[in-house]
Formats: C-alpha cells, structure tokens, sequence
C-alpha cells in the first residue's frame, strides 16, 4: 500500500510536464486523482489508462480555472463522485515573457488570472471541503522565479510570487482545521517548455545551479506527494526550493 491509499486529489495543469509527473506519482502511492486542465494531448489517454490498469481512478476534466463559475463546478462534482477531497495540487501556469515595458495588458492579466486567480478558485472551493473534513494538503507549486525574479517574467514572478503569499496566508487561516497548506518552488526543470529554449539560455540557467543539472519532473513530484502524505503533518506554511541549490 502506498502512503496516499485511497486519498483523492485533484491536480490542476496535469495534462503534460510537471503536472503530468506529479499525477502518475500521486497514482503511484494509491491516490485517485482528477486532473483539470483546459487543453489535454493527444497521449493522455493512454497514460490515463495505464495508471487506470493499477485500480486507481484518474477523472480527466477539461476546465479553464480562470473561469470561477467552470472551476467551482468541475470540483464541487469531484467532491461528489468521491465523497471527500483530500489532496489539491495548484500546478497550472502559463508564461507570457516579455519586458514589463512592452509588456501587454493582456500578456500580464492572462498570467495572473491561470496562475494566481486559478489558484484562488480551486483552493476556495476545495478548502470549504476540507475544513469540513477537518483535514487535507494543499500544495501550491510556486517557481525560483517568485523568490528571485527574472528578466522578461515580472507577469511570472509576480504571480509565482503571489502564491508563496497565498501559501503562508491560507496556512494560518487554515490550521486550525488540521489543513495543511505548502508550497514548492522548482528550479530548472525539463520540460516541453525548458526544451524549446535556445542552448545559449540552457547554459546560462544552468551555471546558476551548482549541481550544473537540470531537474526532472519526477524530482518535483516526490515532494509533492511527500507534502500530500501524513509524514509532512506538522508542515505548513513552507515553501520548498527544488533547484539544485539555485537560490540558497
């Protein structure tokens, strides 16, 4: 038995990349899990139905979670299905780079309302759930960019940078309902979206982390459902780096 037996989450941004990661590894320890996401590839249901054959049920939703009416829908009937919601892993977020500058309005509302606005729909609905049950694990995944900044990503950071405040906010609202709420900050991670970047901006990233390796989804996924397990009981509050010593 895994040490999420039977638990039930839901993962936002879990059709590819680090959300994707942290399905299969949530799955892996013997939760169900339902994923929101607004575009799902065309490998999806494949990977659905892999984890499907280990008896744990994964519920595929298409949802924009900047719409609260669609956002509050999609998790009210996760918490019907299953009867409880024990995990809620904040992980959608968009990148619209470009220097503040000339930076569009549009660029800079389109990231705030995925990866902050999102956040707040799932976590006000959801959080309802838990403090009913007197228990549950949040878990926002912020980015190193909200702890440090970064040139053409003040749209990013600051949203990144908003759930570490949500985070640490939400954990003292929360705690007396036996809900904890953490955050993860991942570095350098291989993505689709890392993948594309020219070699010149890989080596410049990468000569910031002292381990000189970038990290792999499954890294972030690990402490994702370490922080979702009862192991992490007295954690809340926190935000873990996840970057090779990026930012220390």
């Amino acid at each position: 038995m895994g040490i999420l037996q039977d638990n039930v989450a839901i993962v936002t941004g879990g059709a590819r990349g680090i959300g994707r990661a942290i399905v299969a590894e949530l799955a892996r320890e013997g939760a169900h899990v339902a994923v929101l996401d607004k575009v799902f590839p065309g490998d999806f249901d494949q990977f659905a139905a892999q984890i499907g054959q280990t008896g744990r049920k994964i519920k595929a939703m298409q949802v924009d979670i900047t719409s609260t009416s669609a956002t509050e829908q999609a998790c009210t009937e996760v918490a019907d299905e299953f009867g409880r919601i024990d995990i809620l892993v904040n992980n959608a977020g968009i990148t619209r780079d470009r220097l503040l500058m000339r930076m569009s309005e549009e660029e800079w509302d389109a990231v705030l309302a995925v990866n902050l606005k999102g956040a707040f729909n799932t976590t006000r609905v959801v959080g309802r759930t838990m403090m009913r049950q007197k228990r549950g694990k949040i878990i926002n995944i912020s980015s190193v960019v909200g702890l440090m900044g970064n040139v053409g990503q003040s749209n990013y950071a600051a949203s990144k940078a908003g759930l570490i405040g949500l985070t640490k906010s939400l954990a003292k609202e929360l705690a007396s309902r036996h809900v904890n709420v953490n955050c993860v900050a991942p570095g350098f991670v291989e993505t689709e979206m890392t993948a594309a970047l020219p070699a010149e901006a890989r080596q410049a990233m990468l000569s910031l982390v002292p381990f000189r390796r970038s990290c792999q989804p499954e890294e972030i996924a690990l402490v994702v459902a370490f922080l979702a397990s009862d192991t992490s009981a007295y954690i809340t509050g926190q935000v873990i780096a996840v970057d090779g010593g990026m930012t220390m």
